[in-house]
């Protein structure tokens, strides 16, 4: 008897991990939460915000500790790939996470961001397997839109069919 292997499908991975993709938040500004051009899908900044509200507020280490910050950037990656998904239709799609860009609202002298937008990364990973490894920064800012302790933005490449 041949053992035909199935390739398991992103959104029965996203169900193992029980991630659930909310409805994409509306733009909080004057731009659009996703561009197309080419191979290439761009996803304007995605902050920590379930149900309409952000989740995440505040500095990091002094209003949120790291382990909180880091929940904050595993939510900005849902809603990132919520909107990469409303955009592509089947997350299957995705052949690449090219690249990823991490901000963390923090205090003045910290300087652990890595470790915050560590979990965005290892997040991608898990989903994605190779296709999510990605290049990056992750850098503290003076604050951030709405108070919000994490925001992301991301670069995906997707295959034609």
């Amino acid at each position: 008897m041949i053992h035909k292997i199935s390739k398991i499908m992103i959104d029965e991975k996203l169900a193992l991990l029980n991630i659930s993709l909310p409805t994409p938040p509306k733009p909080a500004g004057s731009y659009i939460p996703v561009v197309r051009t080419g191979n290439l899908v761009f996803v304007s900044g995605q902050i920590p915000v379930r149900e309409g509200k952000v989740e995440f507020q505040g500095k990091v280490p002094t209003d949120v500790s790291i382990d909180i910050a880091q929940q904050a950037a595993k939510l900005c990656i849902i809603n990132v790939l919520s909107q990469l998904k409303t955009e592509v239709g089947n997350l299957d799609r995705v052949s690449r996470i090219v690249r990823m860009s991490g901000f963390v609202n923090s205090a003045g002298d910290f300087f652990e961001q890595p470790k915050i937008i560590n979990a965005a990364s290892d997040l991608l990973f898990e989903i994605f397997g190779e296709k999510g490894r990605h290049s990056r920064i992750a850098v503290g800012a003076a604050s951030l839109p709405l108070n919000s302790t994490v925001e992301i933005d991301l670069v995906a490449e997707i295959s034609q069919s």
